[in-house]
């Protein structure tokens, strides 16, 4: 890429934007609609930037901030009452933060430091803005699959995996059936899990 091709994307992208400013300010000017478009024509020097240069983490990072700005500027114009914002915001920055962790990424020390870290985060949050429901066990289920699926996987050791997912999945869905309703109904999925170990502990006894 040459000087003048970024040079002509910023071009673009600044008359593009001043276009979409001037028509949302002259058609509808108590909407502020402009911004949508902004946000993808900004990626576009952004991006022919990065990628021409090999930055794709440098472009995860702007990336990461331009959406989480976005959010909260979404956030404060319609419910600024309540910061839904950082629930996702919370998501989008493992981005570049793995992005910049590079092969150390792969490992069960990041897999343990990255899952720990999404417990706490979505914890606290769920403790301090929305405390009326137990929620980041959800998250917590999710991203618990990550050092699990690792340090089973660098072992090989297939069938270990299985019991132990069926025990967290079981555990998972005792917690969830508990907080959400009297009626049983983790029986279900519990039952079905099951058959994962016990199809693995028979398919290695028949090898």
């Amino acid at each position: 890429m040459t000087n003048k091709q970024f040079a002509f994307a910023v071009t673009g992208s600044l008359i593009s934007i001043l276009f979409f400013i001037i028509v949302n300010y002259l058609t509808t000017p108590g909407t502020i609609w402009f911004i949508y478009p902004t946000l993808a024509l900004i990626q576009w020097p952004i991006s022919i930037y990065c990628f021409s240069r090999g930055k794709v983490k440098e472009y995860s990072l702007v990336t990461s901030l331009l959406l989480i700005l976005y959010l909260n500027w979404e956030n404060q114009m319609h419910s600024p009452e309540h910061l839904w914002f950082l629930y996702p915001a919370f998501a989008i920055i493992w981005w570049p933060i793995l992005m910049f962790a590079g092969h150390y990424a792969r490992t069960l020390s990041m897999a343990l430091i990255g899952s720990l870290g999404v417990i706490v985060s979505y914890g606290l949050l769920n403790a301090l803005v929305s405390p009326q429901f137990p929620w980041a066990i959800f998250p917590a289920y999710a991203v618990l699959w990550w050092p699990l699926a690792i340090y089973f996987s660098s072992k090989k050791k297939w069938f270990n995996f299985s019991v132990w997912a069926a025990i967290m999945s079981a555990v998972f869905f005792i917690t969830a059936n508990t907080i959400t309703t009297t009626d049983i109904w983790a029986i279900y999925p519990i039952f079905a899990l099951t058959w994962w170990p016990l199809s693995m502990h028979y398919y290695r006894r028949a090898r």
